[in-house]
Parts: structure tokens; C-alpha cells; sequence
């Protein structure tokens, strides 16, 4: 999981702000139902965005309720329960699953075994009732895989493959909104993976782990521009997309995500870049 979808808190009014964490605790919530414990901690803004915009989309019938939980122990806290977050919880944990596969696989990292071992059970219900999603999240680990062997610098492969498997993963069934969600999807994923490589590129250099910005520069300052203007365009062919949709409710938040929350981060990396050069400069 990535965890750049998500929201610029300081932009968001009040009542939106608590419409946010009712999603994403009713996303916990559902995770701790279907899959228990170790479902519930794979957790993940990315998820909570699928879930509130299908709601939103859809306008399925939703409850809404209040509950304790282990990191509210003495408090009620609102959740909100619909088919779509449950979706939204599958597809949770189909990517954790298999992004911890693949760590297995490519690392052997014990910790990433016994992560993946722990939701098999679910899995396999997972996959037998979603098998194009299952198949476009297999794909895009072989993709990305695939040109990471290579070594080749390549910024549109394996952010065109995570785009192609998110606009899968938007689409809980064939409808006439299908083609504009693969479309959001495509280019919010593409976002997400030009995004992480250019967070971990000083990171990926020093280990001499494949990073798609390595061939642009030798430290993240170098390619910031290009960076921005790659990312600038990624998120906005997908609030083009976004804006097609017939959405009038939880708008603001959806809004909030797409304009600023997917920018947080770029944000904060920009800031403790410069941070960092004022320091080397100063006598």
C-alpha cells in the first residue's frame, strides 16, 4: 500500500473531517469483520478513498453507527457501513496480500511471509469472487518487476502498470461509469507511483535499488521540476476524469483528496529538501 490518497486535514472543514474518519474507522471496522486482526491492520488511506468515492458515486444504502475500538477504547467514535466500503476492504486486503508476497518472494523477509500466510484464508474467497481485480493486481507486481530487472530507467511502465491496476480496482462491476473510474484510477495510480519513487529516490541511490528518477538526476533536488510537472499533469487528467463523475455527495472531501491531500507529501518532502540545502549552505 502507498498511502498517498488521502486528505489535507488543515484545508478540511470540521464536519468533513469527521465524514473522513467515519470512513476510514467503518473501512477498519469491516476489515477486523471479514478478516480479522491481522485483515484489520493492513489498513490503509488508499482503500478508505475507494470506499468514500463509490459511496458517493453510488449512493448505496448506508448505516451509520458508533463504536469503541482499541485506538478509541473509552470513547464512541461514528463508522459508517456499506457494501462499498466492504469492497473497499477486499481490495485492501487483495494489494497487502500480494505486495507482501512479493516481498517474500524478492527479499525473503520472514516478516512479510508470515504477514502473507496470515491472510490466505481470505484470500482465497477474495480472488474466487474477484478475479479480474485479482488478475490486474498480479499483473502489475509482474510488470513492475519485470522492468525493475531490467534496470532501465523508465518513468510510464510501471507507473502505466499500478494506473491500470487501480482503474481495475475502482471498478467494483461493469456499469456505464466504469470507463471514466479505469480512467481516474489510471492516472491517480500513475500519480502514486511517480510519487513514491521520487519520495525514495536519495534512499533507492544509496542502496542501488532501481528508482524510474534515477536517470534524471542524482538527488531528489535535481529532478523536482520534472517531478512536479509529471505529477501535475498524472493528477490532472485524474480530477478530469473525477469531474465527469455524477457526484454531488461527499464532494468536498473527495475534492479535498484529489486537489490537495495526493500533494501532502510532495509537499513535505519540498520543504525538508530546502530545509536540508539551507543548512549545507550556511557558514
Amino acid at each position: 500500500m502507498f498511502g498517498y490518497i488521502t486528505v489535507n486535514r488543515p484545508e478540511l472543514k470540521i464536519k468533513d473531517d469527521a465524514l473522513y474518519r467515519s470512513f476510514y474507522c467503518g473501512l477498519c471496522r469491516s476489515l477486523k469483520k471479514r478478516h480479522g486482526l491481522s485483515g484489520q491492520i493492513t489498513l490503509s488511506y488508499d482503500m478508505t478513498f475507494v470506499g468514500l468515492l463509490l459511496s458517493a458515486l453510488y449512493e448505496p444504502k448506508t448505516e451509520e453507527q458508533t463504536t469503541f475500538c482499541l485506538v478509541h477504547p473509552t470513547e464512541r467514535h461514528p463508522i459508517v457501513k456499506n457494501d462499498f466500503i466492504d469492497y473497499a476492504a477486499d481490495m485492501n486486503l487483495l494489494l497487502a496480500y500480494y505486495n507482501l508476497l512479493d516481498d517474500w518472494l524478492d527479499d525473503k523477509k520472514l516478516s512479510a511471509k508470515i504477514g502473507a500466510d496470515a491472510l490466505k484464508k481470505s484470500i482465497r474467497k477474495i480472488e474466487a469472487a474477484y478475479p479480474r481485480q485479482t488478475k490486474a493486481v498480479r499483473d502489475y507486481l509482474a510488470a513492475v518487476a519485470e522492468i525493475e530487472e531490467k534496470g532501465q530507467p523508465d518513468l510510464d511502465g510501471p507507473a502505466g502498470a499500478t494506473g491500470l491496476m487501480l482503474g481495475e480496482l475502482l471498478v467494483k462491476e461493469e456499469d456505464v461509469w466504469s470507463q471514466t473510474l479505469r480512467q481516474l484510477g489510471f492516472y491517480l495510480g500513475k500519480f502514486i507511483y511517480l510519487m513514491d519513487a521520487y519520495e525514495d529516490l536519495e534512499k533507492d541511490l544509496k542502496k542501488g535499488s532501481y528508482n524510474p528518477w534515477a536517470g534524471s538526476g542524482k538527488t531528489r533536488p535535481e529532478v523536482a521540476d520534472k517531478a512536479q510537472e509529471a505529477l501535475t499533469l498524472m493528477a490532472g487528467e485524474a480530477t478530469l476524469a473525477f469531474e465527469r463523475l455524477p457526484i454531488v455527495t461527499y464532494e468536498d472531501v473527495l475534492r479535498n483528496i484529489l486537489y490537495a491531500g495526493i500533494w501532502t507529501k510532495f509537499d513535505e518532502i519540498s520543504l525538508s529538501d530546502k530545509t536540508e540545502r539551507r543548512k549545507e549552505a550556511a557558514p
